[in-house]
């Protein structure tokens, strides 16, 4: 009804504790304010505090009895101290358990021809039977005082649908004698709100002038801000003369869901601001204040209802129409609407102004029942507007009649208000009425926010509008991240669809604003699952607090890594390992900050903990293997990130170590991921454990031919001319093996950096190749030359013989062993020829 509306959005009321808290008792004296009392005679005070609180609350629900706001109020209040009385019991139960235990210890008192008990046993057994006792009183006090409470919280209840019954269903004779009333009335209304107001004018006029003028300049300054403000911020978003001539369904549906709701919003605004003003400057009276803020509750309804109706419409621009009517149709309804909102305003601002000059009551229901004649009416009349185009016809072409249903439905619902009114039911008849204006208005407000969300939130959707475009063009965002925040705008504009209008319609039904605060705090702080209490709020601090704790120990990680580690030349692999540990650990401080934020208890997760137990002995033991692995690494550091491994057939360098898996970078630039199991299950090489020396090996192979001792002072003489070779530990050149037709040696060098060893190793091998060319050594590997026997002259010889004779080809040395067993198995009678690497060099 038009009262809700008007305290919708005039009451800048926010989501706070339902109920004040219970009056707080001052102490009788200092000297007893610094003795601390007992838990039970805490108990005990706070409970005599509730009872005390509960008669108030009592007298004041019977003065209120009428009046449905301020039972609203009062019921909030008992909600709260029913809670604080359970609250006061509750804080005794530890205790009662603690001395139930204790009785346990002490077991029963010992039973007739039994040896006596100490007396200091039976002393404490005596005082904690008796602290027991005082406990269970303190325990049925509360329990009777919260059966108290919820009896007298039933009653307000019950008492308040009593008076919404009564107001709809009220039955008044409607007769000549009540008409002839309420002119009699109307007559003497006249009189006194004139000489209300002019009296009102005149005392603020000379003696509130200053006010009177600052709070209209404030006003006005206000709807001026509001005005500029929304035309420059939102004027993509509603503005249609600098959109698309021919716009999409997402783009009508936007325009007019925000043309809509920003107009509203601010005329809201202003008037809240207005209102404000005037009351903070003390320029309303009593008897002006309900009259001002109908006048602007009234004012915002009626810019509410026809901007929504045109929106919807669209009767002069047909491109924006949501609904497919003919233009005359078109204008019809937008003219019903808004003779409809008219009419309803109008009469909740004559009864507005009854009530505040004391009228008699004849009077309201008579103009309300004026009021649901003329809504029933226009109903009626609206059945005859043909708005339907046909399929293939242009909407400026005359229309069909509605529907059969919808008529029908339209002629039933006006001749019930009228029937309702003119029967005595008078107040049915301007609830309904009410309904089909805002509750309507509101509903069909929904279901466009509802659709745009939908429509906003599909693939490829956003990148079609304005601000899809703006995006793309100011951010330079892909499609992806178009589709994204279409995604949220979606799921935004559900949540101001929600957050906004279901309050509103709740108002609409008679709610009040204090039983909509009660459940918000409730949804938010207060969702019981069972034994469990979930609080929103307390889930989303809890959030915060983690994303906080996360953002810290980044920062953290990396100050401490480049400006303390990085300072004092510490390893890399212990600055990794460091750097890990804190991130780790930083973490679970912030999921245990997170957890406690949000309300659950962390002693609960013993029962976690337990099926986490079990599901690693099925299923996760490998993931929990892994896990303490790459702990141990990080703690033990057999290697850190830029060690060269080796396990199994994985060697490479490594490149992260976390809880998991070790990344490891192979010589061909691969990247694997190895199970930290596998380091501490299997054996690991590691060529720069402790520090990067090592040696490497050179083998070299020469005929016998060669001199042994001048193969390895040559050797040496190469080895010490390198740079990179170390001369301590000193090389060492060694006669290693013989073998069938070479002898072998091993050139072994040690390097600073072993990593660097392929290089050196390729260095060398070149100058001994140079060397021994130089000195006639022979070539550092075997060198024979074996020619084909030829076979012996037969008639079995033929041309191919001689031909595979002659086009053999020379093998190279390391395909000699081949060759042979090839033609020692296929019996062939030629004999591969072993040439030289030179040979082949020439013969290229």
């Amino acid at each position: 009804m038009m009262p809700k509306f008007v305290a919708a959005f005039l009451s800048l009321w926010i989501f706070a504790a339902p109920g004040p808290v219970l009056a707080q008792q001052p102490a009788a004296n200092p000297q007893q304010a610094q003795v601390v009392a007992s838990p039970q005679a805490q108990a005990a005070e706070q409970l005599e505090t509730a009872r005390k609180n509960l008669a108030r609350l009592a007298d004041l629900v019977a003065q209120a009895k009428d009046d449905d706001v301020r039972l609203a109020e009062l019921k909030v209040e008992v909600d709260a101290s029913a809670k604080q009385i359970i609250a006061t019991s509750v804080a005794t139960r530890p205790r009662l358990d603690e001395i139930k235990a204790r009785l346990t210890e002490l077991g029963d008192p010992p039973g007739d021809g039994a040896p006596p008990e100490s007396d200091v046993v039976a002393q404490e057994r005596k005082r904690l039977l008796a602290e027991r006792g005082e406990i269970n009183a303190l325990t049925g006090t509360a329990e009777d005082l919260s059966v108290q409470a919820t009896k007298l919280s039933n009653g307000i209840t019950a008492t308040r649908r009593a008076l919404f019954s009564n107001t709809l269903l009220k039955h008044t004779d409607i007769n000549r004698d009540t008409v002839l009333d309420a002119i009699v009335a109307i007559h003497h209304e006249r009189q006194a709100f004139m000489r209300t107001v002019g009296s009102w004018l005149s005392f603020a006029w000379n003696f509130k002038r200053l006010q009177l003028l600052s709070a209209l300049f404030l006003s006005f300054c206000a709807a001026l801000v509001l005005l500029v403000g929304t035309r420059r911020l939102f004027a993509p978003l509603i503005d249609r003369a600098i959109l698309d001539e021919e716009p999409g369904y997402i783009t009508r549906l936007s325009v007019a869901f925000w043309s809509t709701m920003i107009p509203s919003l601010a005329m809201a605004v202003f008037a809240a601001t207005s209102y404000f003003f005037l009351q903070a400057l003390n320029v309303l009276r009593p008897d002006i204040a309900p009259i001002v803020s109908i006048i602007l509750a009234v004012s915002v309804a009626l810019l509410f209802v026809s901007t929504l109706s045109n929106a919807v419409l669209a009767p002069k621009q047909s491109a924006w129409r949501l609904v497919r009517v003919s233009d005359r149709g078109a204008r019809l309804l937008v003219w019903s609407i808004f003779a409809m909102t008219v009419v309803n305003g109008l009469d909740y601002l004559a009864g507005t102004i009854s009530e505040v000059m004391g009228s008699p009551i004849v009077l309201t229901v008579v103009k309300s029942l004026i009021a649901s004649v003329i809504i029933g009416a226009i109903l009626m009349a609206m059945s005859l507007i043909r708005p339907i185009v046909p399929a293939g016809a242009l909407v400026d072409s005359p229309g069909r009649p509605w529907p059969r249903t919808v008529s029908v439905l339209f002629v039933l619902t006006g001749v019930l208000l009228i029937i309702a009114g003119l029967s005595g039911y008078v107040g049915l008849a301007r609830f309904v009425a009410t309904q089909i204006v805002m509750t309507g208005a509101i509903l069909v407000t929904m279901y466009i926010g509802i659709l745009t969300g939908k429509a906003v939130a599909k693939q490829n959707a956003l990148a079609d509008t304005v601000v899809g475009r703006y995006l793309e063009k100011r951010f330079r965002m892909e499609q992806i991240g178009l589709d994204q925040a279409g995604l949220i705008a979606g799921l935004g504009i559900y949540a101001l669809v929600i957050l906004f209008f279901i309050p509103l319609i709740l108002l609409q039904w008679g709610f009040q604003i204090a039983d909509i605060q009660a459940w918000a705090y409730r949804i938010f702080t207060e969702i019981r699952v069972g034994s469990i209490t979930i609080s929103i709020v307390g889930i989303f601090a809890g959030i915060l607090l983690f994303a906080a704790g996360f953002v810290v120990t980044r920062w953290f990680q990396r100050w401490l890594d480049g400006n303390v580690m990085a300072r004092s030349r510490v390893d890399p692999g212990v600055r990794n390992s460091i750097k890990t540990g804190v991130g780790y650990l930083g973490l679970g401080l912030a999921g245990l900050i997170g957890i406690s934020a949000a309300g659950l208890d962390l002693s609960n997760l013993a029962l976690v903990a337990g099926a986490l137990s079990l599901g690693v002995g099925f299923g996760l033991q490998n993931i929990v293997s892994n896990f303490v692995s790459g702990l141990i690494l990080l703690v033990e550091r057999p290697f850190k990130v830029g060690d060269w491994v080796v396990t199994g057939t994985t060697e490479g360098f490594v490149r992260r170590i976390s809880v998991r898996a070790t990344e490891i970078e192979t010589f061909q630039r691969q990247t694997i991921m190895v199970p930290n199991s596998l380091f501490i299950n299997a054996s690991v090489g590691n060529w720069t454990h402790r520090n990067k020396l090592g040696r490497s090996d050179i083998p070299v192979t020469v005929s016998y031919d060669a001199a042994p001792r001048q193969v390895m002072d040559t050797l040496l003489q190469i080895a010490a001319a390198h740079p990179l070779v170390l001369k301590n530990p000193e090389p060492q050149a060694v006669f290693s093996a013989f073998g069938d037709a070479t002898m072998t040696f091993e050139l072994r060098i040690y390097l600073a950096d072993i990593v660097n060893g392929n290089g050196v190793r390729n260095d060398l091998r070149l100058a001994i190749y140079e060397r021994f060319r130089e000195e006639g050594l022979g070539a550092p590997f075997p060198k024979e030359e074996l020619e084909p026997e030829a076979p012996a002259p037969g008639p079995e010889m033929d041309a191919n013989t001689e031909a595979a004779t002659d086009e053999a080809e020379p093998v190279a040395e390391t395909e000699l062993p081949l060759a042979r067993e090839v033609a020692r198995r296929s019996g062939s009678q030629r004999r591969p020829r072993r040439v030289s690497v030179e040979a082949l060099a020439e013969k290229d």
